[in-house]
């Protein structure tokens, strides 16, 4: 097993390369604005760092959001590609399942919500029973909308700590790690589980938009 995985639907561009054991290589950067700039190099570090090539990867890890319109689509797009050329299948998680693992790694056992930042004054959020138990579907909202399901309640990424009136009990892990993603398709893929299809997750509609009524314009 040789997983590649990839996450753009953050401001972090990570990817990270796991042989169903560890991770050989990662690379996590912070930069909301140069996904699509940063994540082909990213690929390259990581595969040059673990020593592998590219073809010698057996699958392709992505998370599919919830995140915003564009960041979101360069993962998602860069993943399907190196399915597709390489002839290998391409497993899709909930970014916020990578956050959640991360958080258990670091010491929360649960329960508690992962939050990443939506814009908009808006947050992508879930609960967890504990780190590999999400409690119903991620949803988008105000943080103060929600404050009641998430009050008392430990809280990781951006989302949480960009709000910290709601989410009282802060924590890290800030940002997403494709390292923490793989970890959590090894789980799921040596039981058996069903994964998300490499589709993007966007829980509302983009900001741009084609005009509903087009004004006609007769020649005279």
């Amino acid at each position: 097993m040789l997983l590649l995985a990839v996450d753009t639907a953050t401001p972090a561009v990570t990817v990270a390369l796991h042989d169903g054991e560890s991770v050989l290589a990662e690379s996590n950067q912070v930069d909301a604005r140069r996904h699509g700039e940063l994540l082909l190099p990213a690929v390259d570090k990581v595969l040059a760092e673990a020593g592998v090539k590219l073809e010698a990867v057996t699958g392709i890890v992505v998370g599919v959001g919830p995140g915003p319109y564009t960041g979101l689509r360069v993962g998602l797009v860069t993943a399907s590609t190196f399915a597709a050329v390489l002839g290998v299948p391409v497993h899709g998680l909930c970014t916020l399942d990578g956050l959640a693992h991360a958080a258990g790694a670091a010491g929360i056992e649960g329960p508690f919500t992962v939050a990443t930042d939506a814009r908009r004054k808006e947050v992508y959020w879930a609960r967890y029973e504990d780190p590999r138990t999400r409690v119903g579907e991620p949803a988008v909202d105000r943080p103060a909308d929600i404050a009641e399901q998430v009050a008392g309640m430990p809280a990781v990424g951006q989302g949480a700590l960009l709000y910290p009136d709601v989410f009282t009990d802060a924590r890290q892990p800030e940002h997403q790690s494709a390292a923490a993603l793989a970890a959590v398709a090894v789980e799921r893929l040596a039981a058996g589980a069903e994964f998300l299809p490499p589709t993007p997750l966007y829980l509302r509609r983009p900001d741009a938009q084609v005009p509903k009524n087009y004004k006609v314009v007769t020649p005279q």
